[in-house]
């Protein structure tokens, strides 16, 4: 997902073509589409931590209607807002020609959160969230809570992720360093050595002149 940089640039046109105007991006795995794109909007240090911005919650669709014709970075927040309002995606389709397949996916990121708000502090409701990439922050605030109390849930009830391999070779030949991704599934695919061991920590999206 490309990280634009119009925080840092805010005079340049924050209008999408084919000129370069992302500076990094970030990629994130997950189980479905649906939890890759919540783990990347997250990841983009822009504020968020969901397909959600207070700037489009109150705006009519007819203002949404015509924001999202013109191609901005913030498009896909005002698309979720748009399906959170119950706007047609055929129309957002119409507008924006973003294929009804992904469309579809982030009605499915709206419809959990309708169940999650009907629902506060249910456990099961609460696991199929996390299985799709939701927050505890933005789950808290749906069930108009703290970040801390929807931890503190889950780790009463041991609702933690697991951790799944990609092979880094094909499954040609036996990988030795594969990447590791956290999901809420049951199997855990990461097996600790006795090796000696490092860590190292990155934050955020790689922008030109990070590395």
């Amino acid at each position: 997902m490309p990280r634009f940089p119009f925080d840092k640039f805010a005079t340049a046109e924050n209008k999408l073509g084919t000129q370069m105007k992302a500076t990094g991006e970030v990629m994130s795995i997950g189980r479905t589409i649906e939890e890759s794109l919540l783990k990347a909007v997250r990841s983009l240090e822009i504020g968020v931590n969901h397909l959600y911005m207070d700037k489009f919650a109150d705006m009519s669709n007819a203002k949404l209607m015509a924001f999202i014709k013109e191609g901005t970075s913030e498009q896909i927040f005002a698309i979720t807002q748009l399906l959170r309002n119950h706007a047609d995606a055929g129309l957002i389709y119409d507008a924006t020609k973003i294929d009804l397949f992904f469309l579809n996916k982030i009605k499915n990121i709206i419809e959990m959160e309708e169940e999650l708000a009907a629902n506060k502090e249910d456990l099961k409701v609460l696991y199929a969230a996390k299985r799709l990439g939701f927050s505890d922050a933005f789950i808290a605030k749906l069930w108009e809570t703290t970040e801390d109390a929807v931890w503190e849930l889950r780790k009463a009830n041991k609702m933690f992720p697991v951790y799944k391999t990609i092979d880094t070779c094909g499954a040609e030949f036996e990988g030795h360093m594969p990447y590791l991704y956290s999901t809420y599934e049951q199997e855990n695919e990461s097996v600790p050595s006795n090796n000696k061991k490092i860590i190292v920590l990155g934050s955020g999206p790689i922008r030109i002149g990070q590395g």
